[in-house]
């Protein structure tokens, strides 16, 4: 008796990123391509829509990124595993995906292959871990924790560098990154000093000495 293939859906900002991940699966018989989405928000829709066995999720896009859709599918459609697709391997990238549920975290240097088999493993319940993501998680587990409020090192720097008057992309120039990822890293800060705007969390974190 022959065996179901496993559905994949696509979850990417970029068009040309879908394109080319539709194309890889359909080289594999085992593998399916069944749908995919253009951000988030929209992912939840299309998940419930097609009900893929494994979602492919971009995790640094606008309005809804990679983690809260994450969190999302998993709690609307729990038969699906979640694997984070990313061209990052930032901390609080690595850590804000698992959390929400995703079985793996692969970088988009990975090869045909190995993302082939990541994606039967995921069908089957089992994680998939790029090297650099298991290092995060090792220095994770390794090293206290050195920030308040729950903050990270890196959510420490930027907002050392929001305190300074810095802007999202200064910030994103001055540490080599994508203004995305800025974005990303200044609402999890937020959130987790409860400050409903930029300027408030400023403000906490001057009179909280978060910040030197």
């Amino acid at each position: 008796m022959a065996t179901e293939p496993v559905r994949v859906m696509i979850v990417d900002d970029h068009a040309v990123v879908r394109s080319g991940l539709s194309a890889f699966l359909m080289a594999y018989d085992d593998l399916e391509f069944v749908g995919e989405a253009g951000g988030g928000a929209e992912a939840v829709d299309k998940c419930l829509e097609f009900r893929p066995d494994v979602v492919l999720m971009d995790l640094v896009m606008p309005e809804v990124d990679g983690a809260q859709a994450t969190k999302l599918i998993r709690g609307a459609c729990p038969d699906a595993q979640v694997i984070a697709l990313t061209s990052y391997k930032e901390e609080d990238l690595v850590q804000a995906a698992l959390k929400a549920g995703a079985i793996s975290y692969l970088l988009k240097n990975v090869t045909a292959e190995e993302l082939a088999q990541a994606i039967r493993a995921a069908h089957a319940g089992r994680s998939t871990l790029a090297p650099e993501a298991a290092q995060v998680l090792i220095k994770a587990a390794t090293q206290p924790a050195v920030a308040d409020e729950g903050l990270t090192n890196r959510e420490l720097e930027i907002l050392k560098l929001m305190v300074s008057g810095m802007s999202n992309p200064d910030i994103a120039k001055k540490l080599f990154v994508s203004r995305s990822t800025i974005k990303f890293h200044v609402s999890n800060i937020l959130m987790k000093l409860g400050a409903a705007t930029r300027t408030e969390a400023v403000s906490m974190a001057i009179h909280s000495k978060l910040v030197e």
